[in-house]
Order: structure tokens, then sequence, then C-alpha cells
């Protein structure tokens, strides 16, 4: 019987080397596929969850952009720089069924004898020009040249909410333009519908299509 001869010391090196690279290369391997498996799924979900969204912005299945807006977090400010807030007066009030009879008669407006209740506030600063800012964020949504009652800018925003401007020249938008909260829009001026009024800003808010006291937005 012929003995087996025992594995050379060269032998076992090469067995050595041959188990040394061998299981880093499978542990490798199956962790690229576990990697890979990780990444796709991610992918997955995130598309899932905005099928309409393009680099940040939401697009509508027509193709139209919907532009976010924090307007529906915003609160009424005054239409004007809030340092001129203790020179203000308001010449007339909102029109209130419910106010006292003082209140009501100077919410009315006397044009060519005829009386016209007023749907805002006519506010004055000192009888001079002053500058008109937006009230909340919006979107320019109509600019009136009125020669005989002054300009006029109407700022729609969130919520069917909406502002209205009168009584203003200067002005500074157009229609379509967006504008943030604080922006300048016009200054005021005086017109010939209400000359008693001098220069001054009509300023009323709507919801919708019906005009609300700015009062019980703003504390005037």
């Amino acid at each position: 019987m012929r003995e087996e001869k025992p594995n050379s010391p060269s032998q076992m090196k090469t067995n050595k080397k041959a188990k040394s690279w061998f299981w880093p290369v499978v542990y490798s391997g199956i962790a690229i596929v576990f990697v890979g498996m990780i990444w796709g799924y991610t992918a997955l979900i995130k598309d899932d969850a905005n099928p309409e969204q393009v680099d940040g912005i939401d697009k509508a299945g027509s193709g139209d952009l919907i532009v976010e807006t924090n307007a529906s977090k915003e609160s009424f400010k005054y239409p004007f720089a809030e340092s001129l807030l203790n020179d203000v007066a308001i010449l007339q009030d909102y029109y209130d069924m419910e106010a006292d009879e003082s209140m009501r008669e100077n919410a009315l407006l006397v044009f060519n004898q005829t009386y016209v209740t007023n749907t805002g506030v006519s506010i004055s600063i000192e009888g001079k020009p002053f500058e008109v800012v937006a009230s909340m964020s919006g979107v320019v949504e109509e600019v009136v040249t009125d020669v005989f009652s002054g300009d006029e800018v109407v700022i729609s925003h969130a919520d069917g909410m909406k502002t209205v401007y009168g009584s203003v020249s200067e002005v500074l938008v157009k229609e379509g333009d967006e504008v943030a909260q604080g922006d300048p829009i016009a200054t005021t001026t005086q017109n010939e519908w209400n000359p008693t009024a001098g220069v001054h800003l009509l300023f009323e808010i709507y919801e919708g299509e019906e005009p609300v006291n700015p009062k019980t937005h703003l504390a005037f």
C-alpha cells in the first residue's frame, strides 16, 4: 500500500490564500445587492408619494404649475407702515347696519345729493400722501385707472379673500403680479368723487364677493 504524502507547505499557503479572498468577495456582493434593493425601494416610495411633483413644484394634470403660498398662514396687516399708526385718522367708517347711529352716519358718503354706504374705511394720515402697502400676500387681480375716483388696485389672497386699495395714484404693480405682505403698491391721492376726504385711502376687505368691516381684522 502506497502511503499518502502530506500536503506540502506551498499547497497549504495556496489554500489559505484562496480562502482569504473568497468570503470577502461573497460578503461584498451581498452588501451591494442589499444596498441596491434599499435604494430602489426608497425611490419607488418617493415617486408614489409625489406622482405630480417635479423639482419641488406640484404639476397639475394639464401641465399648469401650482405655486404653493404661505398667504393662508398670514394675518392682515395695516395697508401702510405701522410706524404711521399713531397719526392715522378714520374719516369714514364701514357701513354696518348693527352699528350705532353715529357710526352709521359717519359711513354714509354723499355724492350728487345721493347717499352711498361706505364698503370700507377711508384712511387719512395728516391729510398728506402716504405709501400704500399690501395688507396680505397675494396676486394682483386688477388695476383700475380712474381720474374721477382715483386709481384702484385689487389683490386676491388665499381662501377667497380680496383687498381693494382705492383713491391711489402712482401704482407700482400690474395685473398678474405676485406681491408679498408689506410690498409697496401705490400712493394715496385725492379724488373728485369724495373731495371732502382730501388725500386718503379707501381700504376694503372682501370675503368672496361680500365686503366685510376691515375693523374685524385690524384694530383701527
